[in-house]
């Protein structure tokens, strides 16, 4: 169909996640492990009015939804510019961020339509977040998320569930959706180069629904069309929680995302073992067009090809792929 990026799998891809940079101010270990990582040049990256040319172009072919990530987008010294040329387009426009700068960018956010963000916080203990970031930021990310709150976004809150670190806070956090309106996404540990993934750092979708089972009473919500997360609510509380439950029990069958790297290379899938470079033929005044469509007619069924749900029996080191930072999400 014109207009339209459809598999062979007919899935219609509207969905374009646009990562600004590799670069980020924490320094989570199952997103980049090293301290001293060697981020890409500038001349590397898309530069401003590269990220709008090759956007518009994805808008053109029928994406409606854009969401800007990382590394830390907001790091970025033209993140504002970035946005505002976005905001033109005719797209829902998000953010995934760690939160450490949002008050520097509220009147930006209001002024360019953005209502909604998904804030990435793993704990809620400050000893623990500084363990896992490295940073000890915990306290303004909290803020933030609350002075997002007040002015009246919606804000998700993406929590990384590892066994043995965090998944004991899992009350934690949906008894934090009991007074305040947050949407708390628990997230499966997925297999990143570098992140030191292994099968058994997993909590599953199952577990998790036992931990808050547990205590609570839980009410499923009804699902959207291409959601990755399925939502839930405790009776009388003003948030939500959800799972995304990428390892035990994937949601590729509707999937409609793509995602363009900070150095403007095109994956058609998170695992995805290949990519295509849009970047350069950009700038070579090459019609960027058929290397977009080819890539989206070359995706996967499921996960990239590269493994299935018996994540169990996956053996990490042989995923070919980038360290999660570089990906952007």
């Amino acid at each position: 169909m014109e207009g339209q990026l459809i598999d062979t799998y007919n899935r219609v891809h509207n969905y374009l996640r646009i990562s600004l940079t590799d670069n980020c101010n924490f320094r989570c270990f199952y997103c980049m492990p090293e301290e001293d990582y060697d981020f890409a040049p500038a001349s590397k990256l898309m530069q401003a009015d590269e990220i709008y040319k090759i956007a518009k172009l994805f808008v053109e072919q029928g994406v409606n939804k854009i969401r800007l990530t990382g590394g830390e987008p907001l790091v970025r010294k033209d993140a504002a510019k970035i946005i505002q040329l976005l905001a033109q387009l005719p797209v829902n426009l998000t953010i995934t961020t760690n939160g450490s700068r949002i008050h520097e960018f509220m009147d930006l956010l209001k002024e360019n339509r953005i209502r909604s963000l998904n804030i990435s916080l793993d704990t809620l203990d400050r000893d623990k977040f500084l363990l896992m970031t490295r940073r000890d930021q915990f306290q303004r990310v909290y803020d933030n998320i609350h002075l997002l709150l007040r002015e009246g976004f919606h804000v998700k809150v993406n929590m990384v569930v590892m066994k043995g670190m965090n998944e004991a806070e899992i009350l934690d956090f949906i008894e934090w959706t009991k007074l305040d309106p947050v949407h708390v996404r628990f997230i499966e540990f997925m297999p990143f180069s570098g992140n030191r993934w292994t099968s058994n750092k997993v909590v599953t979708w199952q577990e998790m629904l036992e931990l808050a089972g547990a205590k609570y009473d839980i009410l499923p919500l009804a699902a959207e069309p291409n959601d990755t997360a399925k939502k839930y609510q405790v009776p009388g509380h003003k948030g939500t929680f959800a799972v995304i439950s990428t390892m035990s029990n994937n949601f590729c069958g509707t999937c409609n995302r793509i995602r363009l790297t900070a150095d403007g290379k095109m994956k058609n899938c998170l695992f995805s073992a290949s990519e295509t470079d849009l970047l350069q033929p950009l700038r070579m005044g090459e019609d960027i067009l058929p290397l977009i469509q080819q890539t989206i007619r070359a995706k996967h069924k499921e996960l990239g090809g590269q493994f299935t749900t018996d994540f169990e029996n996956i053996e990490a080191t042989s995923i070919h792929n980038r360290s999660m930072i570089t990906i952007g999400g």
